[in-house]
C-alpha cells in the first residue's frame, strides 16, 4: 500500500486531497499545524500528525512517525491579497517563510529516503497567479514563482535517481477560506493606501465577476494526476480558469 504526506489538511484544497487519495486505497498521513481529526475518516489508512512548515522539530518528527512514504504533496501556505506599498516587510517574511521556505524544507527533509530508494514524487501545489498577470497578488506571486522556480531545477537534480518533482497551479475557488486569510480577518482596505482604492476596488470586481472557478475537486484530481504522470510534463493546471490562463500563454 502506497503512503502520501500531505501538508496543510486542516481545510481547503488540503482536505480535498487527502480524503481523494484516501478513498483510492492510500494510506494517507495528513498534517497540520494544529491537528484535529473531527471531521475527517476514521480508519487505519489516514493519520494525522502535527506539521508546521515554519518549524524544523515538527518536520522531523512529523517525518519520522511517517515512516516510509510514496509522495509528498507541499499543499500548506498563506495567502496574501494587497496593495505591495501597503504591505509590511514582516507580512512579507511570513508569507515567503511559508510558501517557500516551508515547501522547501519539507521537502529536503522526504528526499533521502527517495533518493535512497530509487522512487518517489514531490508535488508542489503553486497557484494560477503564476500563469497570468494578477493585481492585488504581487508578494503572494513571488512567493509561489520562487517555488516553480525550485521545482522546475528539483526535477532535474532527481531524475537521475528516479525521483520526479511537478507543480499543481490551482485556480481561484470561491468555497475555500482564501479571502478571509489573505486579508487576516480585516478588511481589504486596509491593505490597500487610500491612493489605490479605486483601482483595487474595480480589480477586485473584476476577479469575483469572472465565468470561471475552480473547486476543490478539481485540484485533488489534478494532484492525483500528476503524482502518476510519467511523461516528464511539470506543470499542471486545476480547474478550468487555470487551464484557460495556462492554454493563453
Amino acid at each position: 500500500m502506497k503512503t502520501v504526506l500531505i501538508t496543510g489538511v486542516s481545510s481547503g484544497y488540503g482536505r480535498e486531497t487527502a480524503l481523494y487519495f484516501h478513498s483510492q486505497g492510500w494510506n494517507v498521513v495528513a498534517t497540520m499545524r494544529t491537528p484535529r481529526a473531527d471531521d475527517l475518516p476514521r480508519s487505519d489508512r489516514f493519520h494525522v500528525a502535527e506539521l508546521d512548515v515554519t518549524k524544523p522539530d515538527t518536520i522531523t518528527a512529523a517525518v519520522a512517525a511517517a515512516g516510509p512514504v510514496d509522495v509528498l504533496v507541499n499543499n500548506a501556505g498563506v495567502p496574501l491579497i494587497g496593495v505591495f506599498e501597503g504591505t509590511s516587510m514582516a507580512r512579507v517574511r511570513e508569507v515567503f517563510e511559508t510558501n517557500t521556505f516551508g515547501v522547501m524544507a519539507v521537502t529536503q527533509a522526504v528526499l533521502p529516503q527517495f533518493r535512497e530508494r530509487g522512487s518517489g514524487v514531490v508535488v508542489n501545489v503553486t497557484s494560477s497567479v503564476v500563469l497570468g498577470h494578477m493585481p492585488l497578488s504581487a508578494v503572494y506571486k513571488a512567493s509561489k514563482m520562487a517555488v516553480e522556480g525550485f521545482t522546475a531545477s528539483l526535477a532535474l537534480e532527481l531524475a537521475p535517481f528516479g525521483v520526479r518533482a511537478k507543480t499543481v497551479e490551482p485556480g481561484a475557488c470561491l468555497t475555500t477560506n482564501f479571502a478571509a486569510r489573505a486579508m487576516g480577518g480585516g478588511a481589504l482596505d486596509e491593505l490597500v493606501p487610500a491612493p489605490y482604492a479605486p483601482w483595487a476596488e474595480k480589480a477586485m470586481g473584476d476577479f469575483t465577476g469572472q465565468d470561471l472557478f475552480t473547486k476543490e475537486s478539481d485540484v485533488a484530481e489534478t494532484v492525483w494526476r500528476a503524482v502518476h504522470d510519467t511523461t516528464g510534463q511539470l506543470r499542471f493546471p486545476a480547474g478550468p480558469d487555470a487551464v484557460q490562463l495556462a492554454q493563453a500563454r
